[in-house]
């Protein structure tokens, strides 16, 4: 069943211009928040202490007991939220070279398919991991999960496999790290809503800045806080729970096929995001021409604050088109279901530096992104489907065809259709006949 409420961030922006010493003392937090974190990354973001980051109390203490609190003399409201801030980065990292390692695993033709086995299980519980890294036995496992260790590790050389999955850890894995202060959590205790503003906590005890904004919303959550010194600016990142809508007349189901120039084409015909292609183009060519500025002027170029700027309104501009037409095509085609091709990484590579560059530059992770939050929002499922070879199949009859001047033709039933409409009724046909879909967290097979 759909969930009857779903996490959305809103934004909120002050009103006037922040003082240059209220900004000042802003910056002063988020600066300690990035000290507090790197000091937490730096210690509990080896080896040694993987056995301390789940529940992550253990983390708590220490960080009360090291005094850096105290020397940094900030509020608690901050501190602690950036010791659990910085845990979470680390959890995600070792996520992601868990993910790297396992990839390096499928791909290495010298381990037979007991190693690969064995390793798998060594990188999805979590115990049998931290033991192997820390030169610990592998023990103290739950019941049956110890019992599956002891069958896989009587076939295997356990420790040739624990040397190479040692080796390939120390190799990919990275401590994070915050360079820049930009911002930084406040807890429900750091702040309250007043006078058309906020009022922030500071270093400075029982006082609070003031910060005018531009809506009177109030709310009662932890938040954060992202400084903009430059332009004397704030933003204030607030998650809410928000109702998810439901339609009764959302019964369609729709097939995409998903472009560089057209976003979507439906398997109707319908053509959304037809502009997404001039944004695009227009947003590489600005980034090539700034490049070669900055190659040809490397010693003496002040413009980088001003490229930064530039390039978030550019990106902005193009976000903003692609949720307008994420909007109108929810709105416009009432789908119940919408499959989706699942489409491969980007390739390195190739002959065209201009095609490359435009291709390193779509957006397609964040449509993707958008697209799924707004079919939560809207009670519609969303299934990924195989894209493998989707735009050569006929979907009349499912031969392999002739893609040529934007038409598809079938040689053995004789169908021709535009190429982009064939493979959104691939998609939808795919996944309505289940050939397989693959489903994420965000969508459910319709019944």
């Amino acid at each position: 069943m759909p969930e009857d409420t779903l996490c959305k961030t809103i934004h909120q922006y002050n009103k006037e211009p922040v003082s240059d010493g209220d900004m000042k003392k802003l910056l002063e937090i988020a600066a300690d928040y990035g000290r507090v974190k790197n000091y937490v990354y730096d210690r509990f973001g080896g080896i040694g202490s993987l056995k301390k980051l789940y529940p992550g109390y253990t983390v708590q203490n220490e960080m009360t007991a090291s005094g850096l609190r105290e020397q940094l003399d900030m509020p608690s409201v901050y501190f602690y939220l950036a010791v659990f801030d910085a845990l979470k980065d680390i959890k995600s990292q070792w996520t992601r070279t868990k993910s790297r390692v396992l990839k390096l695993i499928g791909r290495n033709e010298n381990l037979t398919p007991g190693d690969k086995h064995y390793l798998r299980f060594l990188l999805k519980v979590n115990n049998a991991f931290t033991a192997v890294l820390n030169q610990e036995v592998v023990e103290g496992l739950p019941g049956d999960i110890q019992r599956q260790y002891g069958e896989l590790a009587k076939n295997t050389d356990r420790e040739r496999m624990h040397r190479y999955l040692c080796r390939q850890v120390r190799k990919y894995h990275v401590k994070p790290h915050v360079d820049a202060a930009e911002g930084f959590a406040a807890s429900e205790r750091a702040y309250r809503y007043a006078d058309h503003g906020i009022y922030l906590s500071i270093k400075e005890k029982r006082k609070r800045i003031f910060i005018p904004l531009t809506d009177n919303n109030q709310y009662r959550t932890q938040i954060y806080i992202k400084l903009h010194p430059q332009q004397r600016n704030i933003e204030i990142k607030v998650p809410v729970k928000v109702a998810v809508r439901t339609h009764a007349d959302y019964t369609h189901q729709v097939g995409l096929s998903v472009g560089m120039y057209t976003m979507f084409t439906t398997d109707q015909g319908h053509e959304y995001g037809t502009e997404l292609g001039s944004y695009q183009v227009d947003y590489a060519q600005w980034i090539r021409e700034q490049l070669g500025s900055y190659h040809r002027n490397k010693e003496n170029n002040p413009g980088r604050k001003k490229y930064r700027a530039k390039k978030k309104r550019y990106e902005e501009r193009l976000h903003s088109y692609v949720n307008q037409e994420l909007n109108r095509l929810l709105r416009t085609e009432k789908p119940q279901a919408v499959y989706l091709p699942k489409l491969p990484g980007t390739q390195s590579g190739g002959v065209n530096r201009k095609i490359n560059n435009s291709a390193s530059l779509w957006q397609r992770g964040y449509i993707r992104r958008r697209l799924i939050q707004k079919c939560r929002e809207q009670s519609v499922m969303l299934v990924e489907v195989i894209g493998k070879d989707i735009s050569k199949e006929c979907s009349s009859c499912g031969a392999e065809g002739i893609k040529r001047d934007g038409f598809f033709t079938c040689p053995v039933c004789g169908y021709r259709i535009e190429e982009k409409v064939n493979a959104a009724k691939n998609a939808k046909k795919r996944g309505m006949n289940g050939r397989p879909p693959e489903y994420g967290s965000f969508g459910q097979k319709p019944g």
